[in-house]
Parts: structure tokens; sequence; C-alpha cells
């Protein structure tokens, strides 16, 4: 089929899946399938073959970040509960000061949100962020900013929160590598975009002299008695183990390149490092520290991740059938091939829409998960088979 009509089909496919989420509400998970079948059945596909191909697309996904996607959020619910991510506050509030109140908090933001939901984590930081305004003076647009960035910037960039876990697996990035850069990146968009625009915000007019005094203090006295009497973990603990399996997949990678494969040490650390025997450690190792802090079985708290991760699931596996039936109709190789005839930036070109079409996404049906999966199918094709394009960058 020529490229002019595979790119037809291409586009006609990928507005249908944009206009069924962002205008029709039509959840994202059927208008992935559904955009996907338009595709194939569009670019002369047997029906037979594009039914096969839907479900090979979705099983392969499943084999690469199931797993994972239910321990990550087995270990931010775990965290979660036993109260660590205030503590975590506490301690990087008590490390840098309260002239560094903004700063602190970003970094709160930036660790709490790698295993905990970024909704969940805000309802309970936020309310110590107007304790901090109105206490410390500190404009509240200063301090959310720092918060907010500071949660969705981890949130959306690195494992093992589900977005970023999709995303690595689609692009078949190595995970290690992928852990790294997000790592060094997301912290510049939170120095960047959480405290130095934050602060900036807080001179402005509107804001500079909004302390957060409207808002009220919504703890009945019982529930206040019952927080200052509740025994909660330490901060490092809580910071120990986020970064534990995180350690644990980096020492995997660096060690399985420079140790000899085929010897034992080799092969141990590699086996360690897969990001699904490091989740499972990290798991095991949260339930044994925590379980004093924690007021439920930790059968229930699996019961919980495994509820919570089931739509994150589905999401991902629709978009993995997406990207399969782009690459089984060989639309994928004709963008590739057409873009790479053109000019020099067309791997930046690519980049930039990715990037457009994903905040796109975000902005119309709130979900950083599901515009991350969704770009990601789309694009993956295109961006793993183009010259001078990294899919890690991507």
């Amino acid at each position: 089929m020529m490229l002019g009509v595979l790119l037809a089909i291409f586009f006609v496919a990928l507005v249908f899946v944009l206009v069924s989420i962002i205008k029709f509400k039509l959840h994202p998970f059927l208008a992935l399938l559904l955009g996907g079948l338009l595709m194939g059945i569009l670019a002369g596909m047997p029906l037979d073959k594009t039914a096969a191909a839907m479900a090979a697309g979705f099983g392969g996904t499943m084999q690469g970040i199931g797993i994972i996607i239910v321990l990550g959020v087995a270990l931010g619910s775990l965290l979660y509960v036993s109260g660590c991510t205030s503590q975590i506050a506490a301690l990087l509030l008590r490390v840098t000061g309260t002239a560094n109140t903004p700063m602190a908090i970003a970094l709160t933001g930036y660790i709490v949100s790698i295993p905990v939901f970024f909704d969940a984590a805000f309802v309970i930081l936020v309310n110590l962020v107007k304790t901090l305004s109105r206490q410390g003076r500190v404009p509240f647009a200063t301090l959310v900013t720092a918060l907010a960035v500071g949660l969705i910037t981890t949130h959306a960039m690195v494992i093992p929160t589900p977005g970023p876990i999709a995303v690595a697996a689609t692009m078949g990035v190595n995970i290690g590598w992928f852990l790294l850069y997000a790592i060094i990146a997301s912290l510049a968009g939170v120095l960047v975009g959480g405290v130095i625009y934050g602060k900036y915000l807080g001179t402005r007019e509107e804001y500079k002299n909004d302390f957060a005094n409207a808002f009220a203090d919504e703890l009945s006295e019982e529930e206040k008695r019952e927080k200052e009497t509740k025994k909660l973990p330490s901060g490092e603990l809580g910071i120990f183990l986020i970064f534990f399996p995180i350690f644990i997949i980096l020492l995997g990678t660096v060690a399985g390149m420079f140790l000899d494969k085929g010897t034992a040490a080799h092969m141990f650390f590699v086996f360690i490092g897969d990001k699904n025997i490091a989740l499972l450690l990290g798991l095991f190792m949260g339930f044994f520290c925590l379980r004093p802090y924690l007021e439920e079985s930790f059968n229930d708290l699996v019961n919980e991740a495994c509820t919570q991760s089931g739509i994150i699931l589905a999401i991902t596996g629709a978009g993995g059938a997406f990207g399969k039936i782009i690459n089984e109709t060989g639309i994928g190789k004709q963008l590739v091939e057409g873009m790479t005839g053109l000019t020099d930036g067309t791997g930046a070109l690519v980049l930039v829409a990715a990037f457009i079409i994903s905040q796109v996404l975000r902005a119309a049906q709130g979900s950083t998960t599901v515009a991350l999966v969704t770009t990601a199918a789309i694009f993956a094709p295109v961006v793993t088979g183009l010259e001078g394009v990294s899919p890690l960058l991507a």
C-alpha cells in the first residue's frame, strides 16, 4: 500500500483515539482497542490477523510490565498507609531549615511520588503546606507549586510509577538506564519548575500576601489527638524503602556491564537487577520494616493494590495492542522510511509532536498515566525505527 494511504490511515486512527477520549469521554481502554481495530481494517489486514495482533500486543505488554505495576502500586500503598510520606517531609524540613522550605517541599514531592500516586500524596501533604505557609509566612503559591511540580515530575518520569514503567517497556529501553536518566532529568525539572518558578510566583502581587490563612484546619480534635499519639516510622526509613529497589536495579545494570557474562556473580546481579525481582524484594523489605506501623494486614494491602492497578494494566495493554497493529500493518515501517527521507530535524519534530500530544491528552482527561501510555503506543513504532533518535530520550 502506498505511503500516502498508510499515513492517512494512521492519522485517521490517531484522530479517532484522541477525539474519542477528549471529546466523547470514551474510556481510553476502549478507544485504543477500537482505534487499533479501525487501523487494521482500513489497512487491509485480514480480520483474523487483526484480532490476533490486538491480543498479541496486549499480552506482550503485560509480559513486560504487568508484574512490576502491581508491585509498584503495592509498595506505594504500603508507604502511604504507614505514614511514611509525612515523615519524609518532616525530615527534609529539618535538614534544609525553614529558610529553604520551598526546596524541602519540592524534594518531598520528588521523593514521595516515586512509589505513591500523585493524588494520594498531594492530599496528604497539602495540609502540611498550608501550615508551613501560615507559620513561616511563605506565600502559599510558592509552596503548593513546589509540591505539585515535585510530585508530578517523578510521577510522570521515574519507575516504579506505572506510567514510566509502561513507556520504558513500550519503547524497549533498558530499565536501569531509563531510571538513571529519569532521576537526573526529573530533578532538574523540579528545581526549575518547582523551586525557582514557585519563588517567582510568590513575588507576584496577587500571591505574595497569601499565606493560606483562608484554609481552616481540617482536622477535628479527635483526629489531632490520634495523629499526635499514632506511632509513625522515621523519614529516613521511608526514603530508604523508596530507593531500595531503585538501587538494586541500578546495581544490577552497572554490575552486568563489568562482570564477565556466564559467571555466577554476573547471573546473580542480573537476576536481582531485574525490575520484577527488585520490586518484589522492595515490597517484602517494606512490609518487614513497616509491619509495626500498619493497621491492616499485608494481604489486604496487596488486594487493594491489585484493584488499583487493574485499570492501569488494562489501558497499558490496550496501548500495546494499538502499537502492535501499527507494526503489523506496516504503517510503522512506512512512517520511519518516509520521515528518514525528510530533513535532518525529523527526529526533533517527532519528539516535539509526542510531547504536544501527551500534554493535550493530559490536559483533556486528567490522567498522566493514560497520556503517557497512549502517546508511547502511538509513537513507539516510529521513534524506535528512526536513526539519530534515542528511544531513551523519547
